[in-house]
């Protein structure tokens, strides 16, 4: 699958319950969604199975908006 700001919107749309409105590249997961740590995993996972790249773990403080999740998986496909 292609990795495009639409494509990872609709991964955490699927995901997170939320409405997909509320995203944006600027869309903080834990302010702005305030996801918990267990939905910052379940989002990895599907982010694994999507693209073959999850965030791991000690990376997880640092991927906190929509942009870092494209840089994130960007930079780790290469």
């Amino acid at each position: 699958m292609e990795l495009t700001f639409e494509t990872v919107r609709d991964l955490i749309v699927d995901t997170l319950s939320c409405e997909q409105e509320k995203l944006t590249l600027d869309t903080n997961l834990f302010d702005d969604l305030e996801i918990d740590s267990l939905e910052a995993v379940e989002l990895s996972l599907a982010m694994e199975e999507t693209f073959g790249v999850g965030i791991a773990d000690e990376d997880m403080p640092n991927v906190r908006t929509v942009r870092d999740i494209l840089e994130y998986v960007r930079s780790r496909k290469q």
